[in-house]
């Protein structure tokens, strides 16, 4: 009997919920505003040093302008700092992480305007169409 006993209490121990089995994160902060005109900001930090800032404003053409930060760190500890804008004119991250572009491609596309300025266009396979 003592020894069945002893086995249940076993499988009971055994049995017993993992903590944080699925590597959850503890949210440190989370702040959100929405005014409800288009202005808005939010950010959060968690307990892995991950954190996200962000802030918005209707632009001059339909679209939301906004510019923000993110941080996270990376396996190995190296941690990463991005600085972010996105408007009427695309989306621009910044950091030292992002490798610039090889002075080549703005040759590219210097001719690609020259190209569409004469009325140059090519189809989907890469083909001048005219």
């Amino acid at each position: 009997m003592k020894l069945i006993i002893l086995a249940c209490l076993a499988a009971v121990a055994l049995a017993r919920p993992q903590v944080n089995e699925l590597n959850y994160v503890g949210i440190l902060r989370d702040e959100r505003t929405d005014n409800g005109d288009g202005n808005f900001q939010y950010a959060f930090e968690t307990e892995d040093n991950t954190a996200v800032q962000a802030q918005g404003a209707p632009g001059s053409q339909g679209q939301s302008n906004m510019q923000g930060t993110y941080r996270f760190v990376f396996p190995d500890g190296t941690q990463a700092d991005v600085s972010w804008t996105a408007d009427e004119n695309g989306f621009v991250a910044q950091s030292p992480l992002i490798p610039a572009m090889p002075e080549h491609v703005f040759e590219l596309l210097r001719i690609a305007e020259e190209q569409r300025a004469q009325g140059i266009t090519f189809d989907e396979l890469g083909r001048r169409v005219n």
